[in-house]
């Protein structure tokens, strides 16, 4: 069997395209598993695995502990606001408290960038990143990538734009070394103040017309504006930002070809995309969903066949 050169999943930066082909053709296998009428599979019976979220998310959380049971794997559940973290426990201290009980994997996500990198260096439990700060989010960009791939049947030479707050996305970065790896071509589209300032040099290019960016991609991924994230305010109103660089359906419909909508949730509707928008059969918003819970199957599924040999 084919293995994953690395022994976590800490970020996009660190796979090769291989890796990121396996993933595809195990998400494959599972995506039929999850459409069975029994939905589960063994193949981790004996393994245990931590959700550590010093973060609120439920989208995430509930893609990896359902992608986690369909494996039947035993599952952890640990969320900080509710725990000793509050009292002034270290990140280590809390890790080592749950590997004491015989954990095999950590899914973190925490709001500092590179927190996974840092756990990985101190145990020995295989890590995924389930975001880490405004820095990356594999999974997400995995299953965004999985979706393209499912809906146009290939990445390599598809011309992507990324919508929105760049600057605070971890999506975004993810979504862009991804894409990268496959052989995408890739815009991004929002506020000059939401464009980190070096982003050319990731090999992509900016584009601040909403309409342009749209004329050119196959795919746009609408990226919601991260409010809990800003201390100062990167453009006027949420009106103008509306204006600017929202999508609505009549703006789809006047393009001289149908482009595929794609969000990583949560929508903000009528900020980012109008509901006609979200709801319309060129979104694959809900199919992201599904596919999210295969790639994080496939993910799990490969990291512990290492954890096993």
């Amino acid at each position: 069997m084919s293995q994953l050169s690395v022994n976590h999943l800490l970020g996009i930066k660190y796979l090769n395209e291989a890796d990121i082909q396996l993933i595809f053709e195990t998400a494959d296998h599972f995506k039929e598993v999850i459409n069975r009428p029994i939905k589960k599979v063994p193949s981790l019976r004996d393994i245990t695995i931590a959700n550590l979220f010093f973060e609120n998310s439920t989208r995430t959380k509930l893609s990896f502990e359902l992608a986690e049971k369909r494996l039947s794997a035993d599952v952890i559940n640990f969320s900080a606001a509710q725990s000793s973290v509050k009292k002034g426990e270290t990140l280590i201290d809390t890790v080592n408290n749950i590997l004491s009980m015989k954990v095999d994997m950590v899914v973190m996500r925490h709001p500092n960038p590179g927190a996974g990198v840092f756990l990985s260096r101190h145990i020995g439990a295989s890590i995924v990143n389930a975001g880490d700060g405004a820095h990356e989010h594999p999974t997400q960009a995995l299953l965004d990538s999985y979706s393209i791939r499912e809906r146009l049947g290939d990445v390599a030479g598809k011309n992507v734009v990324i919508v929105g707050d760049i600057l605070h996305s971890r999506v975004a970065l993810s979504n862009i070394f991804a894409l990268k790896l496959q052989g995408a071509n890739i815009k991004v589209c929002g506020p000059k103040t939401l464009i980190p300032k070096h982003i050319e040099s990731l090999g992509v290019t900016v584009e601040t017309d909403l309409r342009k960016a749209l004329e050119w991609c196959d795919v746009a991924n609408m990226l919601r504006v991260q409010n809990e994230r800003m201390d100062i305010s990167y453009f006027p109103s949420t009106r103008e930002y509306t204006q600017q660089f929202g999508v609505n359906k009549n703006m789809l419909d006047t393009l001289d070809k149908e482009i595929v909508i794609m969000h990583p949730g949560p929508i903000n509707r009528g900020v980012e995309i109008t509901s006609d928008v979200a709801d319309s059969k060129q979104a694959i918003i809900l199919n992201q969903v599904e596919n999210g819970v295969a790639v994080r199957m496939a993910v799990i599924y490969l990291l512990a066949s290492k954890i096993k040999s």
